[in-house]
């Protein structure tokens, strides 16, 4: 099968297209033909790693992992002699966190892991740009107590992780104020954003406002140049480790404070995907690309997100379908 290969830690030109074998189907697994998957901030970080934690999870010198990919939509071509929840020809999308693999023809799945049936009302484009988002976002909007939380700041709104949340948090009732460029300020706005603040013309730091929860998306800022915008009692999230780690360690050092921060760890499970397939089915929830790209242009939809100027997610079609 074809794949996209990295034997090295490095740039996105380590990754290249190759014939590999195809995965052994276990007997608790499904064999999923890939009809899409994306580039995203898991893959890239994986990839060319910033910290060595990641080393240790990945391989010290070296990749275990050499197919990356953890988004996938397609269509289960075997089922293991274990599995009765799936059969052959079952559209479906889902993760396969730190697994990987998807970034391939073909991809194993434990079929009591982070798949679903596809949402019908999505193409297989649309439902292998979902879930990364998705599971990374409800990790910190789930975190917070409705009852007392009304109104929230994202900044990075229209990334993948911002765009799911904005989403997320229209669906949970909240008043969104969003944080972007000034390209995309109709389109969180469509999303559910009530306000809309543009990076480019001002520091929303520096905008007078009061919020119960801020989550900075793209880990561009910090609780110390935040903490004027929260409610006596407001909450501080993080996508990103930030200078020195320090977002892993405020939670502790904020626990008695009125304003704290909390770093909850991201999870991925199946009934999360059945939660995504959900909202996605019953119109409160749409799929946004900014670009797509075919398995063989993969050094290249890296880059550019890599860039850190995407729009929602950057998908790779790895196969044709009736239903795109």
């Amino acid at each position: 099968m074809k794949a996209s290969v990295n034997s090295i830690y490095g740039p996105p030109e380590v990754l290249s297209v190759q014939e590999i074998d195809a995965p052994v189907l276990k007997a608790d697994e499904v064999l999923v033909k890939v009809i899409a998957t994306t580039v995203n901030r898991t893959d890239c970080g994986f990839r060319n790693p910033e910290y060595f934690f990641v080393k240790l999870i990945s391989g010290v010198f070296k990749p275990r992992k050499k197919v990356l990919g953890t988004e996938f939509a397609g269509i289960i071509e075997a089922v293991g002699k274990d599995v009765s929840t799936f059969k052959t020809g079952d559209a479906v999308f889902g993760l396969n966190t730190f697994r990987f693999g998807t970034h391939a023809e073909y991809v194993c799945v434990k079929a009591s892991g982070s798949i679903a049936l596809k949402p019908s009302n999505f193409s297989f484009l649309e439902a292998a740009a979902v879930c990364d988002g998705l599971m990374l976002a409800i990790n910190y909007i789930r975190k917070i107590d409705l009852k007392k939380s009304k109104t929230i700041l994202i900044n990075g709104a229209s990334g993948s992780i911002g765009t799911a949340a904005v989403q997320l948090a229209k669906y949970y009732g909240l008043t969104i104020t969003a944080v972007c460029n000034t390209q995309n300020i109709e389109l969180v706005k469509s999303l559910g954003a009530s306000s809309v603040i543009d990076y480019t013309k001002q520091d929303f730091t520096k905008i007078p406002g009061q919020y119960d929860v801020i989550l900075d998306a793209v880990g561009k800022s910090s609780f110390f140049k935040c903490k004027h915008l929260l409610n006596k009692s407001g909450t501080y999230y993080s996508t990103e480790l930030g200078y020195m780690a320090q977002n892993v360690f405020l939670p502790l050092l904020t626990l008695v404070s009125a304003k704290k921060v909390k770093f909850p760890i991201p999870t991925d499970n199946k009934s999360d995907i059945e939660f995504f397939k959900s909202i996605i089915e019953s119109g409160n929830y749409r799929a946004v690309i900014d670009k797509l790209y075919p398995l063989e242009n993969i050094v290249a939809a890296t880059k550019y997100v890599e860039t850190g100027q995407k729009t929602g997610n950057v998908v790779i079609q790895i196969a044709k379908a009736n239903d795109q």
